[in-house]
């Protein structure tokens, strides 16, 4: 009884304008009979504080790992309002849970918002990888994929809507990507062409890396980034000059986006610009060169453990030969 009592207090503290973050983290973790309790308060509470509380839910989550509000953000995915619908699918973002693919889905094509439906087409790309490894059910890989297309293809939906279906189609492995890919790439739309850059290095597929390189100079800061993001996605160690002179960008994310480039591709020169970059300039450009560098040195060591044979000593080589599996 003291239990409910507490959890009532939380309930009545939600409906507070403002409630206290101290409150927002007894959402975190809900067992089920508290989960029911939220489930059947929510939508007595305002709009205002629907969109506050899902909203600081987000932030919370984000910044404290160890927080856990995907139930909440279920109980938000069937909430009236839009705003409050796209918090619980951002919420919801590192959950592999299939039984969020059909609800994803059927927002995509039914949700009367764009934003809504913007957001589901995103979600839905970690299920197109999954589909993609082989690690779902071939019909629900069918589903993901379908799905994705028939928005790619709406002429009807909106662009924003279309062009996040492309980028999520990106993780499978077909021609009709490939094709599609090409199409939003030469569209009169910038934001198009931008998502083409995107899914280009989605994509994995080293057929791109001319076209993402020659984006590097464009004037858009978004598809300086995107490209950026690409080069390091698809290892475009030719890319590695243009990148080095892209850490002084006057864009933020943009120089944030070329010094991840030079830690996924590595190399000597890549090396040299992210120590440079790790000792000058601002907090977060040496931030993120440091965790570049880590991730050189990590690359870098993985096949490096010394390899022991049968009496416990250290061999200084090891001959792979593919006859001593016969």
């Amino acid at each position: 009884m003291q239990e409910k009592q507490s959890f009532d207090q939380v309930l009545n503290s939600l409906r507070e304008s403002r409630p206290s973050d101290a409150t927002l983290y007894k959402l975190s973790n809900l067992p089920g009979t508290e989960l029911r309790l939220l489930a059947e308060t929510w939508p007595s509470l305002s709009v205002e504080h629907r969109q506050q509380i899902a909203s600081r839910l987000l932030e919370i989550g984000e910044a404290d790992f160890e927080t856990d509000f995907c139930e909440v953000f279920r109980v938000c995915l069937t909430d009236p309002d839009p705003q409050v619908r796209t918090a619980a699918i951002e919420g919801l973002w590192e959950v592999e849970d299939v039984v969020l693919i059909r609800p994803l889905i059927h927002m995509l094509q039914q949700d009367a918002s764009t934003v809504v439906r913007e957001a589901a087409a995103i979600s839905l790309s970690r299920f197109a990888l999954l589909a993609e490894l082989g690690d779902l059910p071939p019909g629900l890989g069918d589903l993901v994929w379908d799905s994705l297309w028939n928005a790619v293809h709406n002429p009807q939906e909106d662009i924003s809507v279309r062009r996040r279906a492309i980028e999520s189609l990106a993780y499978f492995d077909r021609p009709e990507v490939t094709q599609v890919i090409e199409r939003a790439y030469q569209d009169e739309e910038a934001m198009m062409r931008i998502s083409a850059v995107f899914a280009m290095g989605r994509s994995a597929d080293e057929r791109w890396s001319d076209r993402v390189m020659a984006e590097l100079d464009q004037d858009d800061p978004q598809m300086r980034y995107e490209a950026a993001r690409a080069c390091g996605s698809l290892h475009v160690a030719e890319a590695v000059p243009i990148l080095s002179r892209m850490v002084a960008d006057p864009d933020l994310e943009v120089k944030l986006a070329a010094v991840w480039a030079l830690g996924q591709i590595g190399g000597p020169e890549a090396q040299r610009v992210l120590e440079i970059c790790s000792e000058q300039g601002d907090e977060g450009l040496q931030d993120a060169a440091a965790e570049a560098l880590e991730e050189l040195d990590f690359g870098a060591g993985a096949f490096e453990f010394p390899l022991w044979n049968a009496d416990g000593e250290e061999e200084d080589e090891f001959d792979w030969d593919e006859d001593d599996d016969e």
